[in-house]
């Protein structure tokens, strides 16, 4: 595997203060070049690079990015208006990356935003963010502000002919809100709630129109992509799969926070060269990878690449990237029914498997934290787990909700079980 190379686009204009980078200071550093260049190519043509870059989510779904935007319906006859909508609503447990972008350098959302809208033919776009982000939202809008009087957004962009009307949207809370399809009906003024496939958002979306929803990460890498080209896009990452990816660590580390680093890098890399490993007085137990929903791994998984397929055969996923970090001076089952109660209460509700099953996982580790544990819990839990499983709910958040539940199983068990012949948790 050839080693990468060391720039970091995601996060080069980040200020030390950790103020906006303004829309001077962004056209200094190239800024809307890959702007520039992609209005002088053709819709199509801009899909083709973005595919060839392989560019694929950074939200946790990890899907082909150009693929996706190849659903949609183009050319004169397609329907009309076209959507954009950026997802900014980051509730995923332990993630805070698109926070750092939208915060430090706004333009970039801004700029991979155009570009993408360009791509598909969009006319409108959103952002959507989440309530409690209210310095990205105010950053974003003085940026969107910027961006309008220096002629990258409304009528005739740069004289292009092409037009884009982008907001930003703030979002009521909850976590469903996150779900590509929910997110669309929150939008639309209604209770969000996953939508049932087919028909697909990029024919059938927004009010009934051709949409496409990436995240803020994802979207971002696209303004780069177009400035730079595919080869030094492809260049940046240890596998095909081009890119940087943030990378976050929280939890019992020396030095939370996120880092920009090859996309592929190793879990070691992350947890012990940028988060500088362990608290004083603590050891290492366990980690999830990439935020709550993600699958626990341990101390022999260290050496495993954050990337898209690695994480999978060990039963976990990159998800977002952001490490959650467990100690041995904390109870595992303590996390888990944090985690399981969040996921309970954040469920639409929609389908009975998610509906009932979350807040009886929830339940069950509850009465065995408290004491009231019984012989038969754990092979309760594996059942649930097994009805909640991708394929059997109407939606991801299910499947993802019950990851650290199946591995926790299969890691903790004795811990379980000490807890239920113990009458309680041996951590308190």
């Amino acid at each position: 595997m050839s080693k990468p190379s060391h720039e970091k686009p995601l996060t080069r204009n980040f200020r030390s203060d950790g103020a906006a980078t303004d829309i001077d200071s962004y056209e200094k550093s190239g800024g809307y070049a890959g702007l520039r260049r992609a209005l002088s190519m053709a819709p199509a043509d801009v899909q083709a690079e973005v595919r060839k870059a392989g560019l694929r989510g950074r939200g946790g779904g990890g899907f082909d990015i150009g693929l996706k935007w190849s659903f949609m319906p183009m050319g004169a006859g397609a329907p009309r208006p076209r959507y954009l909508v950026v997802n900014a609503d980051e509730m995923e447990p332990g993630t805070m990356k698109d926070r750092a972008l939208m915060e430090r350098d706004p333009h970039q959302v801004i700029e991979g935003s155009i570009i993408s809208a360009y791509a598909i033919q969009a006319e409108h776009g959103y952002i959507f963010i989440r309530w409690a982000y209210k310095d990205s939202v105010a950053r974003i809008r003085q940026a969107l502000a910027e961006a309008t009087a220096k002629g990258y957004l409304g009528k005739s962009i740069l004289g292009s002919g092409f037009n884009l009307e982008l907001r930003v949207h703030v979002s009521a809370g909850r976590y469903m809100c996150g779900e590509g399809d929910a997110l669309l009906d929150a939008l639309e003024g209604k209770r969000p709630m996953p939508r049932p496939k087919p028909p697909y958002p990029q024919t059938c979306g927004l009010w009934g129109k051709p949409t496409v929803a990436n995240n803020v990460e994802t979207i971002c890498n696209v303004a780069h992509i177009l400035a730079r080209g595919v080869d030094w896009f492809k260049d940046l990452s240890y596998g095909e799969n081009g890119g940087t990816k943030l990378y976050g660590a929280s939890g019992c580390v020396k030095r939370p926070g996120i880092w920009e680093l090859p996309l592929g890098a190793t879990i070691r890399e992350v947890f012990e060269g940028c988060a500088g490993g362990m608290r004083d007085g603590t050891t290492f137990r366990a980690l999830l990878p990439g935020g709550g929903s993600t699958g626990f791994l341990i101390g022999e998984h260290l050496d495993l690449r954050l990337d898209f397929d690695a994480l999978e055969k060990h039963g976990s996923r990159v998800g977002t990237g952001t490490m959650i970090v467990l100690d041995t001076q904390h109870c595992p089952l303590g996390m888990l029914l944090s985690l399981e109660r969040f996921f309970a209460r954040e469920s639409c509700g929609w389908c009975t498997p998610c509906r009932e099953g979350l807040p009886w996982i929830a339940q069950t580790l509850r009465a065995i934290e408290e004491g009231d544990g019984r012989s038969g819990d754990l092979e309760l839990l594996e059942d649930l787990c097994a009805s909640l499983a991708l394929g059997n709910t109407f939606c991801a958040l299910a499947p993802g909700a019950v990851a650290p539940v199946e591995t926790a199983l299969k890691y903790f068990r004795a811990d379980f079980e000490r807890h239920i012949v113990g009458k309680g948790c041996p951590w308190r």
